[in-house]
């Protein structure tokens, strides 16, 4: 028999501002710092590195408006699981969940420590003491565990404490990405009609520009973030659009009046293949003196994302624990700060094996392709959402139906395709990934019947 505390449920206490900042910080992060000299690699000119910005957001704008109706229908915490599993099967929904914990949230959030630590390190000039580097890879590990630890700490102490950090530092990385981009957005701005368009060949096809979209789309991610938190806010149906349009459209302006900055201060030819192009572009305007401060200040932007994975991962956690689909003790609410604890605490352990284990260079292919299966399949939802009329009273309708979510669709899948062909072993794993949870739930099923559950306070 359920017990009295069952009903313990976290908060509603974030308001739009909030919600806004954490879908600006989850979109923010390593990728426009590390991207578009990659890009460079796949593309014949300057011009279509902005082109594949701007496509980029409109495909994330688009799935924007598509988790706009979505999430007002259903606006619970768990994102994708909870609409997965109403709309298809609770298998799917665990999957989702499953694939979020593994690799969604808990490896970039690691990722992200570990980026912090290199940007750090490298602005402040820290040298190895021994010939082979290795303690200075160590120094960086532990530098990206104490980091972990200190903000799994800070949203374990409730959502105030946690949301405030939050608008604190999403507010410091626009302000350094709008300062770097303020560099050099008038030049940018006034000579993009002298921007290299040129005509794709065989070495910079379709083939090369699905890759540079595939990056572009890695950056773009986290779109959806304040989807995850719904149940925690205090007017839902008001907050979730207005955090859902406006903060991908934040980004995406950024990122536009960045990738002009770099474009201006960078031949074309030189960026190519170059990972700290933001640094180079700094260096190219104002001096070498400019990329020691730059790695300090793009290494605090850095933690604004990885504040904001480690407050929502917790949330999809939460929501499978209360289904009886995830460790029963990741469904406890702290009797105090009144968030789901464990599961911030489990997140938090997870992420800090991965900065021990190893690096992840790898991972952005694969975090993208498995976690696109399950965007995918969400948007898709509407289309099933207008039939069953679940949480008709409450819908925000997106807007443009039924085009905005064919758009994202047919886009979304075209990437995915390319993304097989281009780099099967990550997207092989990826499936996989996925594919291993499956027997995991049906085991967890056959646990759940035969053991009472219950929801608690810690």
């Amino acid at each position: 028999m359920e017990n009295s505390v069952q009903k313990i449920n976290v908060l509603r206490k974030l308001g739009t501002f909030t919600a806004t900042s954490i879908v600006v910080a989850n979109m923010i992060g390593t990728g426009i710092f590390t991207t578009s000299g990659i890009m460079a690699s796949h593309l014949p000119g300057s011009g279509w590195i902005i082109l594949c910005w701007l496509f980029g957001g409109i495909i994330a704008l688009s799935g924007a408006l598509c988790y706009m109706e979505l999430s007002t229908r259903m606006p619970e915490e768990g994102g994708e699981y909870l609409y997965l599993k109403k709309l298809y099967h609770p298998l799917l929904g665990f999957l989702t969940g499953w694939t979020s914990l593994l690799v969604g949230f808990s490896a970039p959030i690691a990722a992200s420590a570990l980026s912090f630590s290199e940007y750090m390190f490298s602005g402040l000039e820290i040298q190895p003491i021994t010939g082979d580097g290795m303690d200075l890879i160590v120094y960086k590990k532990i530098t990206a565990i104490i980091i972990i630890i200190v903000f799994t700490l800070i949203h374990y102490l409730g959502v105030r404490v946690g949301s405030g950090t939050q608008n604190v530092l999403t507010a410091l990385k626009i302000i350094i990405i709008l300062g770097l981009a303020g560099m050099g957005m008038g030049n940018g701005i006034n000579e993009f009609s002298e921007l290299r368009f040129n005509i794709p060949n065989h070495d910079t096809g379709i083939m090369g520009i699905g890759v540079a979209m595939m990056l572009v789309m890695f950056s773009y991610s986290g779109w959806n973030a304040s989807a995850y938190i719904a149940g925690e806010l205090k007017n839902p149906r008001k907050a979730l659009p207005k955090s859902l349009i406006f903060g991908t459209l934040i980004v995406i302006v950024l990122y536009v009046l960045l990738n002009l900055f770099i474009v201006d201060a960078v031949n074309f030819e030189e960026m190519k293949g170059v990972i700290a192009v933001v640094q180079l572009a700094a260096v190219k305007i104002y001096g070498p003196w400019i990329g020691d401060i730059l790695a300090l200040l793009i290494g605090i932007a850095l933690l604004s994302s990885l504040s904001a994975f480690i407050l929502i991962g917790p949330r999809v956690y939460y929501a499978m624990a209360r289904d009886r689909l995830f460790f029963n003790f990741a469904s406890k609410v702290h009797p105090r700060h009144r968030v789901p604890g464990r599961s911030i605490m489990i997140q938090g352990f997870i992420a800090i094996s991965m900065v021990i284990i190893g690096t992840f260079e790898q991972l952005i292919i694969y975090i993208s392709f498995a976690l696109s299966i399950f965007t995918w399949l969400a948007v898709y939802g509407i289309f099933l959402t207008r039939k069953t009329k679940i949480g008709e009273e409450n819908a925000v309708k997106v807007w443009g139906y039924p085009v905005t979510p064919i758009f994202f669709l047919v886009t979304t899948f075209f990437l995915m395709i390319i993304t097989y062909i281009t780099q099967p072993m990550e997207s092989t794993a990826a499936i996989l990934t996925v594919c291993c949870g499956i027997p995991f739930y049906f085991i967890w099923l056959k646990i759940t019947r035969n053991k009472s559950y219950s929801f608690s306070v810690e």
